[in-house]
């Protein structure tokens, strides 16, 4: 191991301090003593208003200079710490703080290494460590944590065992604040048999921080095994080391060993709680993550703002606007600042629960908005139809000097798609690159070729995506079939179903859109045959579920299924709704939408029983009458549904809000916001 010198690279320049001479004026200044009292205010001001408001820091940084302390090592380390705050994009200027200390104390490189790793350029914290070396001045032991994360961001792991080598030579491998860290850089950039050597050096001293970071250098590169024996080798298990395990499974796909390592804790904190509910989020189990919710409630734990902002997540995938807005209550309640993570999922969860105007009265309200926050209320606006105010809050954001990046890019394109804007979808898509710089990715061109493949322009579309400088993907050619879906152009969705079913045999949904276009077209031989092709292929085919939130508990739907303690109340009263259409309203069951090849009845039959049908029963059971009905599907509605949620809405007066795979539909008098186009 090199415990000497560290070779810089082209990767790595190093940041030149420039050194100045110490004029005479300057001797003068060191050699008076400064006022204590002014030092003392000036390192309050520091370390309390300065972290949240740039103009108190610079205003700040002004009294410093008045007062003759800008020389002062310890206030320069302060200042760049406030400047490096990486929401106020001022690294900059923390550089011009640091370049005219001529002789820094190692406090203020330290501070300049550790700014510029949390405003994520850590090749130039590395840089700035190669230059502290050149100049011989001192580390010490708060130096190398930050280092060794910087090699762990910018995976520059051959520079990070120079590193390394650097702490043994400083007589600092003891320190265990290193020795967890270097743990975690050798374990995230692959390197376990380093990380455990390191472990197993400081094994008599080692705390639980340590053996936690190398439990999740295990986890993380998928050596679950070796995970648990260190863990049940542990001398001490506190609730870090529980937590690192239920982390670890949940970030795996394995939920379920997860759950048992949650349910065998001695005693949990809200890091467990949080750790167990963001597992069933990523693994898609939103109802499971607001049950373990709603238990750590029961336990009485408080939960913090970053549990809050994963459990509004999983209320907006499952539409559970009642604890959504109960979170809202409860941080309004505790006097907790929305910053823009939290006020960023609120936007998003009230947006996707169907209360657009609440996603933006809290958008409106926000004091710091991130290009996430933007982005969530462009989404938002995007997927309730309302292109035109998409639109006209991307150029509001233009105004506020707030850069657009890709997420943005894909909201606007999709709601030009799904409101037919072939023009604008074209011109923001032309824009991206030309005007603001950003690469079109693979999502980008199939917002265009759903945009254009919506519209009838299938054609256009086919030729876009021959076009693509890069490979298109099986979503691309997805959106082109799904325009053919639409204009029922057989021959085309033909060609790109096979294509589709080549490139993902195991996705049903591809297997049941071609079959829906040979099924339009009476093409029943077809269907057999990609029903039969299913069948040899094992391929199970996604069930239609709805979901809908009734004071505060989610009932869920999938047709066929009777095990709700209501359902012969609601199948009754779903054909008495039916009963009602047909003779009130002239509703005839749209058949072509049913792929088996069976007689008229029991087509209807089948199309009667659609899961949000069952929904909006359910609800008519246990509302009163006028209360507004809101459904979250799984899959795209089919058109019979979307007739007869017209229907409904108008003979019973009710507004029936639905949020399908895609978009929300907006039931009203008969009428939907979609204007029939989705």
């Amino acid at each position: 191991m090199n415990t000497t010198t560290i070779t810089t690279t082209d990767s790595f320049p190093p940041y030149h301090h420039h050194h100045h001479p110490l004029s005479d004026e300057h001797l003068q200044q060191q050699q008076q003593p400064i006022s204590r009292i002014s030092q003392d205010t000036i390192n309050t001001l520091l370390n309390t208003k300065c972290n949240k408001s740039i103009q108190h820091l610079k205003q700040t940084h002004a009294l410093v200079i008045r007062n003759g302390l800008s020389q002062d090592n310890f206030i320069a380390g302060s200042l760049v710490k406030c400047y490096s705050n990486q929401y106020f994009n001022s690294l900059s200027i923390a550089l011009k703080v640091f370049s005219s200390i001529p002789q820094p104390h190692p406090f203020l490189w330290n501070s300049m290494i550790k700014g510029c790793l949390e405003n994520h350029d850590p090749k130039k914290a590395i840089s700035f460590y190669i230059d502290m070396m050149v100049f011989n001045s001192a580390s010490n032991k708060f130096t190398y944590p930050p280092l060794f994360k910087a090699c762990m961001v910018a995976r520059a792991i051959n520079v990070g065992v120079q590193i390394h080598g650097h702490v043994f030579k400083y007589g600092l491998g003891g320190d265990l604040y290193i020795t967890s860290a270097g743990i975690q850089m050798y374990s995230v950039c692959g390197r376990l048999t380093e990380a455990r050597r390191m472990l197993d050096k400081s094994e008599e001293k080692a705390d639980v921080i340590c053996w936690n970071a190398m439990i999740d250098g295990y986890l993380k590169c998928g050596d679950l095994d070796s995970a648990i024996g260190l863990f049940e080798s542990m001398p001490d298990k506190n609730s870090g080391s529980w937590n690192a395990m239920i982390s670890g499974y949940a970030k795996s796909g394995k939920i379920e060993i997860a759950q048992e390592f949650f349910n065998k804790m001695p005693e949990r904190d809200d890091v467990s709680w949080s750790a167990m509910i963001d597992g069933y989020i990523k693994g898609g189990y939103f109802k499971e993550a607001l049950r373990v919710f709603h238990e750590m409630q029961m336990n009485g734990v408080r939960p913090r703002k970053y549990v809050l902002s994963s459990v509004l997540a999983a209320c907006a995938n499952v539409g559970a606007l009642d604890q959504g807005r109960w979170i809202h209550a409860y941080v309004k309640k505790n006097s907790m600042s929305i910053d823009a993570v939290l006020g960023t999922s609120l936007v998003d969860m009230y947006a996707k629960c169907g209360r657009l105007d609440m996603a933006w009265d809290v958008f409106e309200k926000m004091k710091r908005k991130e290009v996430f926050t933007w982005n969530a209320m462009i989404g938002g606006l995007a997927m309730h139809g309302r292109a035109e105010d998409a639109i006209e809050l991307f150029l509001k954001m233009e105004k506020e000097k707030v850069k657009p990046d890709g997420i943005t890019f894909v909201g606007v394109l999709n709601a030009c798609a799904h409101a037919g804007f072939i023009n604008k979808g074209l011109h923001f898509f032309d824009a991206m690159e030309n005007v603001y710089g950003i690469e079109p990715k693979v999502e980008h061109f199939c917002c265009v070729v759903d945009l254009l493949g919506r519209a009838g322009f299938l054609n256009e579309a086919e030729q876009l995506i021959k076009a693509m400088p890069i490979q298109p993907n099986s979503a691309v050619w997805g959106a082109l079939l799904g325009g053919c879906r639409i204009h029922g152009n057989v021959e085309l969705g033909e060609k790109v179903g096979k294509l589709l079913l080549e490139m993902e045999p195991n996705n049903s949904g591809r297997y049941a859109l071609l079959s829906n276009i040979y099924a339009r077209a009476g093409r029943w031989d077809d269907v057999a045959e990609i029903r039969k092709l299913m069948k040899d292929r094992g391929i199970k085919t996604t069930p239609g579920s709805s979901l809908i939130d009734l004071d505060g508990l989610i009932h869920e739907f999938v047709m066929g299924d009777g095990s709700h303690p209501q359902s012969k109340e609601i199948r009754l009263m779903l054909d008495e709704i039916i009963e009602k259409l047909k003779t009130e309203a002239g509703y005839v069951p749209k058949t072509n939408e049913v792929l088996f090849d069976i007689d008229e009845e029991e087509k209807e039959t089948a199309l009667c029983h659609h899961s949000e049908k069952l929904a909006i029963a359910f609800g008519f059971l246990n509302t009163s009458p006028g209360t507004t009905i809101r459904i979250v599907k799984n899959l795209r509605v089919c058109e019979d549904c979307h007739m007869a949620t017209k229907l409904i809405s108008r003979v019973y007066n009710r507004e029936i809000i639905v949020r399908d795979r895609v978009r929300f539909h907006q039931f009203r008098n008969g009428n939907c916001s979609c204007m029939d186009f989705w």
